[in-house]
């Protein structure tokens, strides 16, 4: 934890930015990214922005509201219906999927207006069991200036949620990215994050030579998502500046 928030403090000062926003959908990972933000910096420095649409459950606004009023977090609510009706009455919408991606993207966008606005830095929320497997939207939410918790796996963060002192009605929520009405990211991703982690961990140990159906199907994912994580493709030109050289 001290780790985590010394790397948010240096990143901070080291931009020269005033604060930092933080897309905060009243689930699990948000929410201890931003206790963290919170301790790091002050909470005064903290922009805590919920983005949901009629589909999401009221309560996780409340949610966040009140963690708010406990850190002493500035907090704001810009409900996405209307960008997301704009687009569909522009373009054929006919999947969950590419809609759900579309929230995503416009909460981004949004993060990313009230961060320039106000000179502050957005904070990633995702961790390191989506990360690899790839559950997250391209150019949405597995953008940010920094993260503060995707070197923890997903159980991990529920452990660390439990020694920030975080509320037991955030931790026993089911784990989901509100993009469609009754979305369940266990039930999308067709595996409990116990398991998710647990196979990680055995694959990581064995070179990533799967053994196990499970191993197997998670040795997929993260091919499949190599994409979301590395450098992309170009062609290379002898005698570059390095710069041209760093991963994106």
């Amino acid at each position: 934890m001290n780790a985590c928030e010394e790397m948010i403090k240096s990143v901070v000062k080291n931009s020269g930015c005033d604060g930092i926003v933080v897309g905060a959908s009243g689930g699990i990972d948000s929410t201890v990214a931003m206790a963290l933000c919170c301790r790091a910096i002050g909470a005064d420095n903290v922009f805590a922005i919920s983005l949901p649409t009629s589909i999401n459950n009221p309560q996780d606004v409340k949610d966040v509201r009140e963690l708010c009023n406990i850190y002493g977090a500035k907090h704001h609510i810009v409900n996405i219906d209307s960008i997301i009706s704009a687009f569909k009455s522009t373009l054929d919408f006919t999947s969950p999927q590419v809609c759900g991606n579309l929230m995503a993207r416009a909460r981004m966008t949004i993060l990313y207006y009230y961060a320039n606005l106000n000179n502050y830095l957005v904070c990633g929320t995702s961790n390191r069991s989506e990360y690899m497997i790839g559950y997250c939207t391209k150019w949405g939410d597995n953008v940010a200036d920094f993260e503060p918790i995707v070197h923890l796996y997903k159980t991990e963060v529920y452990a660390m949620a439990r020694e920030l002192k975080i509320p037991e009605s955030i931790i026993m929520k089911a784990p989901s990215a509100g993009l469609w009405e009754g979305q369940s990211d266990e039930r999308e991703i067709g595996m409990g994050y116990d398991k998710i982690d647990e196979t990680l961990k055995l694959l990581e140990n064995s070179e990533w030579v799967p053994s196990t159906l499970e191993e197997k199907m998670v040795v997929r994912m993260v091919e499949r998502s190599e994409h979301k994580r590395g450098e992309i493709p170009q062609v290379k030109i002898q005698n570059q500046h390095p710069f041209m050289n760093r991963n994106l």
